[in-house]
């Protein structure tokens, strides 16, 4: 379904359509497509499409005049909402490309010492985890300790582990503790304790950065200012200080990420990255910095950032955030039971306690194959390019997995279909791989 402009402009003057695949017209996807995957990279609603075109015609039309006059404002307003979503100031909120980009900015503007500890866990997203050893591999060599996170398991269990682990830890007089702590796992995708574990580093004097790519968009009711973390960042098209991408969860264009830093803790960054032509010595300033130094540094494609008013008047439309992730909960719990019973395995999380949006089902593929690139593109090819339908697929704790996402535009239909999708595929690949042992 093309939208047309009469028909965005009279759109949410009519009622929404029901959940599930009424909804399917309302996104760019292909017709033949089933996107259990929408965790990964998000999608764009057409009417945040059409707006995200229609700013980027305007800017063309005239870019210093936009560029110039018009969008500070808009860029401020845009802050002022992702404010209000996250329980938040909107001098606290800054908008970053991605939730990496996110990290690496409290991360590296930390001053460190060799007897610092940066604490990470086992299911730390991929390029955090790496930037957290980048960082110890320069001078001067702070530490990583690794706090074993391995599934299943439970919150209480989470707790108590996390607890005993910063207790383990050397301190130094002198030295600093930073941890990085997700709110929501990337594989497995499954929700974290976090505001626990926030309030374990405040007891225990260390500073906390929660990596909450998945959570805006996915996570009601999420009020910062009382969690009071030290930094968050989340993803919105939509899955640190907390950064949180936007492209996610929330619907936003890709790519785009609120970082939130507490007015407390804005001594801590002292420099944007790349550092912005606002930058001023903490030696020479008189008054706050932060905010200045994230509006521009540097010229980019700033249309993801300001799509974000366009994505939020999307999900207002649709009956907003409860609405919206009661449907992909409930199908998430449900579609995870159906799956689980065709494969004939479980669910990671049989409670639901750590279930989100996203369920994690196991495989019925055979743990001793290890994860090899050679695997993994079979897999990917054989479901998106093969079967027009993707779910991801991760090996943890000696077992096969898929992370399927809920979103308003499926239904338990799609969860069947790639249950059937994953026997074929799974049986192909066995068979190819004792083919080629026996040649």
């Amino acid at each position: 379904m093309a939208l047309t402009r009469l028909d965005v402009s009279t759109l949410y003057k009519q009622p929404p359509p029901p959940f599930g695949h009424p909804l399917r017209n309302y996104f760019a996807l292909d017709r033949e497509y089933v996107n259990l995957n929408h965790g990964s990279y998000g999608s764009t609603p057409l009417p945040v499409l059409q707006a995200a075109n229609d700013l980027t015609l305007q800017i063309e039309r005239n870019p210093d005049h936009f560029l110039r006059l018009l969008y500070q404002p808009i860029l401020d307003g845009t802050r002022e909402r992702l404010a209000n979503l996250i329980g938040a100031k909107a001098n606290e909120v800054v908008l970053v490309a991605n939730a990496s980009l996110g990290v690496n900015t409290i991360l590296r503007n930390f001053e460190w010492a060799k007897d610092d500890t940066l604490i990470v866990t086992t299911s730390t997203y991929g390029s955090v985890y790496k930037t957290a050893f980048s960082i110890s591999d320069s001078s001067p060599n702070p530490k990583v300790s690794v706090f074993n996170l391995k599934f299943p398991t439970t919150h209480a269990e989470i707790i108590s582990n996390f607890r005993e682990h910063i207790r383990s830890l050397p301190k130094p007089e002198g030295s600093k503790r930073v941890a990085v702590i997700d709110s929501i796992v990337s594989n497995p995708g499954v929700l974290l304790p976090w505001k626990e574990l926030v309030k374990i580093c405040k007891e225990e004097g260390v500073w906390s950065l929660v990596d909450a790519a998945h959570s805006i968009g996915q996570e009601v009711g999420i009020n910062l200012t009382e969690a009071a973390p030290d930094f968050w960042i989340s993803a919105y098209q939509i899955t640190y200080c907390l950064p949180q991408n936007a492209h996610k969860w929330l619907y936003a264009k890709r790519s785009c990420a609120v970082l939130y830093v507490p007015e407390r803790n804005q001594h801590i960054v002292k420099t944007s990255i790349p550092t912005s032509h606002t930058y001023i010595s903490p030696k020479d300033r008189k008054g706050p910095n932060f905010v200045e130094q994230f509006e521009w540094n540097g010229t980019i494609d700033f249309v993801p950032y300001l799509t974000v008013p366009a994505a939020l008047d999307f999900r207002n439309w649709l009956g907003g955030e409860e609405k919206i992730n009661n449907y992909c909960h409930s199908l998430a719990l449900e579609g995870g039971q159906r799956l689980a019973k065709i494969l004939g395995t479980r669910v990671i999380d049989p409670n639901g306690d750590l279930t989100m949006n996203m369920v994690n089902v196991e495989l019925p593929f055979p743990g001793t194959i290890l994860w090899s690139l050679e695997i993994d593109r079979k897999l990917k090819q054989k479901l998106l390019e093969e079967r027009k339908m993707y779910s991801a697929h991760f090996y943890h704790n000696g077992k096969w997995w898929t992370r399927c996402s809920a979103q308003i535009y499926t239904e338990l239909t799609d969860f069947e279909k790639l249950g059937k999708a994953w026997l074929e595929v799974i049986k192909e690949v066995q068979d190819e791989l004792e083919k080629k042992l026996e040649a």
